[in-house]
């Protein structure tokens, strides 16, 4: 998993609410068991026509918003089944922030566990973020996960947000849950050190 420390990247505006995983990749691109190769796939029933050609008018088609990583989605986003592929074929897309006013439970889990950070934020703060990036498409904003803080341009303060800590050492180091575990080696082994077990 790769670091995530700061980004500073454009947006991609997809103001809908209640996405769920099944619009985010649809069920029948499920076949393979490792994340690379879902990225091509995102959105596919919004991103293109019956016989595969692009449609003009969906965001992710729009050549002012090519090279984005972050993803400026509409509440509840992640809803439905638990399949890690949406949060998969996300990262694999190039997305590496996906903001929101709530995410599904488990589409936050996995989000997490992938590297690709959900940003939960109020709803008018969303609101106003959709204004921006309406204004400007090539609006940018910064990511700073170790000050947990959004900064938009032209607004007076940075927006915070809140994230596990467990999960934001992870990310900022770039660990899974087995990376974490193995770089508490030594932490782990020094505790076995200390103890008197009887088995």
């Amino acid at each position: 998993m790769e670091k995530f420390q700061t980004l500073r990247s454009g947006v991609v505006p997809l103001p809908i609410e209640n996405v769920d995983t099944d619009q985010i990749i649809p069920a029948r691109f499920l076949k393979a068991t490792t994340r690379e190769g879902f990225g091509s796939n995102l959105f596919a029933d919004w991103r293109y026509t019956a016989d595969g050609q692009p449609k003009p008018d969906f965001v992710l088609n729009d050549a002012r918003y090519q090279g984005h990583q972050i993803l400026l989605a509409g509440k509840n986003f992640g809803c439905g089944s638990s399949r890690e592929h949406a949060a998969w074929a996300l990262y694999d897309a190039g997305f590496r922030v996906v903001v929101s006013s709530y995410f599904a439970d488990i589409f936050r889990g996995n989000a997490l566990n992938t590297g690709l950070l959900p940003l939960q934020a109020s709803d008018e703060v969303l609101q106003g973020l959709f204004a921006v990036v309406a204004q400007d498409p090539q609006a940018a904003l910064t990511v700073d996960l170790q000050a947990q803080t959004l900064t938009v341009p032209d607004w007076t303060e940075a927006i915070h947000f809140e994230l596990d800590p467990y999960k934001k050492e992870c990310l900022i180091n770039g660990y899974d849950d087995i990376d974490f575990l193995i770089s508490q080696e030594a932490a782990i082994t020094a505790f076995e050190q200390q103890q008197s077990w009887v088995f």
